[in-house]
């Protein structure tokens, strides 16, 4: 949705604070793949860890 807004038809006030949603939002979406990133090495990790375990007890 912001992405469709017009800016030319909005005060100058009105394109700051689109600035700064479009920032913010920008913001999110790189800690929502960081988040992704780190929820897969939490996984590797996990199994590595149930391998490890498993190998050393036979």
């Amino acid at each position: 949705m912001l992405y469709t807004i017009d800016q030319e038809k909005l005060s100058t006030d009105q394109q700051i604070a689109l600035g700064a949603a479009l920032a913010t939002l920008a913001q999110a979406e790189r800690l929502d793949q960081i988040n992704e990133r780190l929820t897969t090495i939490q996984q590797l990790l996990t199994n590595w860890a149930h391998r490890s375990t498993a190998d050393g007890v036979r």
